[in-house]
């Protein structure tokens, strides 16, 4: 069964740290890039990150550049997202997604999402 499951969300301080991580079950998506993407309350999903499956390009919205890293684990099944440097205005709900593209349209199968808490 394809299936994304991303962990590693919770509460953090401003200027802390969190490192999520996403895997991929199931064999349809296999080679496929993937991203990150979060929605804040009341806000539109935005596009964080991108990788594509080789772990050759990468994108990053110009907001997260410098303090959030995407990667690839050795099986090519799970990403990951570094963030640090965390800001209030990172507060949202973080998806992994299978697509490539500055747009959540771009991107066709979600996992649940893990909240993001960023204190003040």
């Amino acid at each position: 069964q394809d299936q994304l499951v991303e962990s590693g969300g919770g509460l953090v301080q401003a200027g802390g740290s969190l490192r999520l991580s996403c895997a991929l079950s199931g064999r349809r998506f296999s080679g496929y890039p993937m991203g990150w993407l979060r929605q804040a309350p009341g806000e539109e999903r935005e596009v964080v990150a991108a990788i594509t499956w080789s772990s050759e390009n990468t994108y990053y919205r110009s907001s997260v550049k410098g303090r959030f890293t995407i990667s690839r684990g050795n099986a090519k099944n799970t990403i990951y997202l570094q963030m640090n440097s965390l800001k209030p205005e990172d507060t949202a709900v973080y998806y992994c997604a299978v697509g490539w593209g500055e747009r959540a349209l771009d991107y066709d199968f979600w996992g649940q999402g893990t909240q993001v808490t960023v204190s003040s």
